[in-house]
């Protein structure tokens, strides 16, 4: 939402004020509605104070996907495309969502398609959804493709949503272990010293362990929480990075246990996508080039540009995915049958039901073996430190006694 400052006249005299507005003209328009004769209005440049600050898209899913169900719904219900999205800007309770729409309602009134209008603001509007609705254009058949979209866009986040819950439990239970070894080593422990200390005999080997942890905890803490803020920093940065972000991907997807479910959820989004770009008559190649942003995985995303050539020189979309490992028997038959029966978008849409009931299957077993598992390491880790304390304080307790 962008600030306009303006002076003007009204039936009390000269005004001046502020207004916020998704553009200079909707501004305008307010204005002359509230009786105010436009003398001068020009935007106030955004500062780091006022403007809106956000990472990836801004409108979460949920949101996203009731936009799309009640603008098929409208649709359906004969409602243009213009008043669609001019209702639903202002019911949507995503403050980005109601921006860009507001943007697309003025950009519709001047003629502009719907897909153009929506590629300007691409942050929230996906290539996806950009090319499937410029399809829908074409065909059309919006209403049909904007339900195609949200149950795309539910199905992801399904997906999504179990890969997340599947993770969360042992990035909390390490996190809590962390908490607890730190807050043992650094507050618990020292407390003993002193005690030990008077006992003047021979400490086992598990209690030097953990006073010798306890007195470089004390003393090097800070280098515990760069080396932490290093390899966060490092992360990042290999991410971004095309060449490195490739052999991250490939150890990730080698993990045990865990590499499985997530090639199967990189599969799984690369065939539902397809399906639905096809669904909508989105040209192949142009789909190709989707998809491969879209997997968000570079050793799959490799495999997708080259099967893309393929298919640029003549040759099967199969024929590179054959050669390569993370590409099951099962994937690659699917395509090579949808392909010579002319139901590649059906297909495909099988193959990504499949896959996301396995991803689904893979995070209950995953959640079931990895809790009893976290629960021994965090009980191990807890008992060792409690264990170096209270073997020499009965041994001390013993000479008294």
């Amino acid at each position: 939402m962008a600030r306009f400052k303006y002076s003007g006249r009204d039936r009390k005299g000269k005004v001046e004020g502020v207004i916020n507005s998704t553009s200079k003209r909707e501004a305008m328009f307010k204005l002359r509605e509230d009786g105010i004769r436009i003398l001068e209005i020009t935007e106030v440049p955004e500062s780091i104070f006022t403007k809106d600050i956000s990472i990836g898209n801004p409108v979460k899913l949920q949101h996203f996907v009731i936009y799309l169900r009640q603008f098929a719904t409208l649709l359906k219900a004969g409602v243009s495309v213009v008043d669609s999205t001019k209702i639903l800007s202002d019911q949507t309770e995503s403050k980005a969502l109601k921006k860009a729409l507001l943007d697309i309602e003025q950009d519709l009134r001047e003629g502009n398609p719907l897909s153009e209008a929506a590629g300007r603001n691409k942050k929230i509007f996906t290539p996806i959804f950009i090319n499937m609705v410029r399809a829908g254009e074409a065909g059309g058949n919006m209403d049909e493709t904007l339900d195609r979209l949200a149950e795309h866009y539910e199905k992801q986040h399904n997906t999504r949503q179990k890969i997340t819950s599947a993770l969360a439990y042992p990035v909390v239970v390490g996190i809590i272990a962390v908490a607890v070894v730190i807050f043992l080593l650094v507050s618990v422990v020292p407390t003993f010293v002193a005690m030990f200390e008077d006992f003047g005999g021979e400490l086992p080997t598990i209690t030097m362990f953990v006073l010798n942890s306890s007195e470089f905890m004390q003393r090097f803490w800070w280098l515990i929480v760069l080396l932490f803020a290093a390899f966060a920093i490092s992360a990042v940065i290999l991410r971004k990075n095309p060449q490195s972000k490739y052999y991250l991907d490939y150890f990730i997807l080698r993990i045990p246990i865990f590499g499985k479910m997530l090639q199967k959820a990189v599969l799984a989004r690369m065939t539902r996508t397809l399906s639905s770009l096809f669904t909508s008559s989105v040209p192949i190649l142009q789909a190709m080039i989707i998809v491969e942003k879209v997997v968000e995985n570079e050793v799959i995303g490799k495999v997708i540009r080259e099967s893309r050539d393929s298919l640029e020189k003549g040759r099967s979309l199969t024929e590179p995915m054959k050669k390569h490992w993370a590409f099951p028997p099962l994937l690659t038959q699917m395509i090579v049958i949808g392909e010579e029966t002319g139901s590649l978008d059906a297909m495909l849409a099988k193959v990504a039901d499949f896959y996301e009931k396995e991803v689904e299957n893979s995070t209950e077993r995953i959640k079931s073996l990895i809790e009893p598992l976290m629960i021994v390491l965090l009980a191990g880790i807890v008992g060792t430190i409690v264990t170096s304390i209270m073997v020499p304080m009965f041994e001390i307790f013993n000479q008294v006694g």
